[in-house]
């Protein structure tokens, strides 16, 4: 080992001698946590709640639990247009206020549709979305002068939007799929 400038000879031999580490007695700590873990492995913690378990368990029978996920993916699937209004009537079930505008259809892969409103009045308006598909739906929804909204639904989960029209105006609903779907929305008066 090289000597530093500067440093007698004998101090450099007497400072690596006490740099040496002493080894430390690693399988004595292991040996402990290994006692430990098998002396308190075998303990349990009970206690009583005044009920008597075998009364109990014979009074209520342990119900089998459902299965975690029972959504089916083929009802994301969409439907044919001979089962269209059954469809709409179970994802857009009834609001206590009348629809001033309803739209449904059913699209092939690629196609875009739109479905023009009539002249609304000024007002606060709930406006519902929803899809069945195997992928996510585009609705774009736009006054004369300004886009309301704008959204990759995912199908499977209804979208309810608040909208406010400052002024008397018609929406144009555009709804565009990447693979076949069905969407609905219905536009009522809050």
């Amino acid at each position: 080992m090289p000597r530093p400038v500067g440093v007698p000879r004998e101090a450099t031999a007497r400072a690596t001698a006490r740099a040496t580490p002493a080894r430390k007695p690693a399988g004595a700590v292991v040996g402990v946590v290994l006692a430990a873990g098998l002396a308190l492995g075998g303990c349990e913690y009970t206690y009583d709640d005044g009920r008597s378990y075998a009364a109990s368990a014979g009074a209520e029978a342990t119900a089998d639990p459902g299965p975690l996920f029972t959504r089916d993916p083929l009802t994301r699937d969409p439907v044919g247009q001979d089962e269209l209004d059954g469809w709409v009537a179970r994802t857009l079930p009834e609001a206590p206020q009348p629809a001033v505008h309803i739209g449904a259809g059913v699209l092939a892969a690629g196609e875009m549709r739109s479905d023009s409103s009539p002249a609304l009045g000024t007002g606060t308006y709930a406006l519902t979305l929803a899809c069945r598909s195997q992928r996510r739906v585009n609705f774009t929804v736009r006054s004369d002068t300004l886009t309301l909204v704008d959204l990759g639904l995912r199908c499977g989960i209804n979208r309810e939007n608040v909208i406010y029209l400052s002024a008397p105006t018609a929406l144009t609903v555009t709804v565009e799929a990447r693979t076949g779907a069905n969407y609905a929305f219905r536009l009522r008066k809050l």
